[in-house]
């Protein structure tokens, strides 16, 4: 989606053009900082309401980026860009992690990510109607790693709603369609594309609350703050940056990976801080998982 410098063709990558550790290091960050959000957003609930709490990130995050942007004289998207970013971000991020939001209100952090890790089986899908179905082996990573996601389910303690369980199936299938039919859309350039999207939701979000008829609470805790506080930096500006510059550079089986990996870190984050029990069948879908990501990532088309 974001409009990088493609990679210089000799085999030497300077720091200046578009290194190839870029992609793994963007990778990595998506992988542990979204796995990190899900317990942040369960903090966080504890005083912001959903929707709201996902409108105020956004808001401030978006604002933030764009400011920086424009002080540095970044040019301002055009009319048919900010269109596209506004369906992408109301896709990604109202849809995707709004619904995502209202789901944790019932539904655990681990069990939420365990059920948005199915959002690669719908990108594919997705894509594969555009023409760009994914090849046998990384078909095999897919299945692999939504056989690891089953495995992983299995050893948690499912006590969510069935409204919770929809909402997180709406928001996979959300994330999974605005990044396939991002691909093929005129966005605006590198970072802009990410305050562009960030704005756009947040206004999305707020027409969302104010029709869910929430309303920001009077005296919110200061772990709920410092969470929400979070969600801005990292699971925003830094993570979705770098999800933007994945999704442009490789295939949609590569970029869509991290949602495999969430899993698996955010159970680990939920026993470290949380005090959450793995069991055996935990331990043992986080390893098929992990599998399941290793071979879609060797796998990964280099941009030419």
């Amino acid at each position: 989606m974001s409009n990088a410098a493609c990679p210089p063709s000799s085999a030497s990558v300077s720091l200046a053009g578009d290194p190839r550790w870029l992609v793994p290091l963007s990778l990595l960050a998506m992988y542990v900082i979204w796995g990190s959000t899900y317990l942040a957003i369960r903090y966080a609930l504890a005083s912001y309401p959903p929707f709201l709490l996902a409108a105020m990130r956004f808001a401030v995050a978006g604002t933030l980026l764009f400011a920086v942007l424009r002080l540095r004289g970044v040019a301002l998207p055009t009319r048919r860009q900010w269109r596209n970013a506004a369906i992408v971000g109301t896709l990604l991020l109202a849809g995707g992690n709004g619904l995502v939001c209202f789901a944790e209100q019932t539904v655990s952090s681990g069990i939420a990510a365990v059920a948005v890790a199915s959002m690669p089986l719908f990108a594919a899908v997705f894509a594969g109607m555009n023409g760009e179905w994914p090849s046998r082996t990384e078909t095999a990573g897919l299945l692999l790693g939504f056989v690891g996601v089953v495995v992983l389910n299995l050893g948690a303690g499912l006590s969510g709603s069935p409204l919770g369980a929809l909402a997180l199936i709406g928001a996979a299938m959300a994330w999974a369609f605005g990044s396939v039919w991002s691909k093929r859309q005129d966005m605006p350039n590198g970072p802009m594309n990410t305050a562009a999207q960030m704005l756009c939701a947040s206004v999305s979000l707020i027409v969302i609350a104010l029709l869910h008829g929430e309303r920001l609470p009077s005296h919110p805790q200061a772990s709920a703050t410092a969470a929400l506080a979070y969600l801005v930096v990292f699971g925003s500006i830094v993570a979705f940056s770098a999800y933007l510059y994945v999704l442009k550079k490789v295939r949609p089986a590569v970029a869509t990976s991290y949602a495999y990996v969430n899993p698996p870190v955010a159970v680990l984050f939920g026993v470290a801080i949380a005090g959450e029990h793995v069991g055996p069948f935990d331990l043992a879908g986080m390893a098929i998982i992990l599998v399941g990501v290793g071979i879609i990532t060797m796998l990964r088309t280099r941009k030419a």
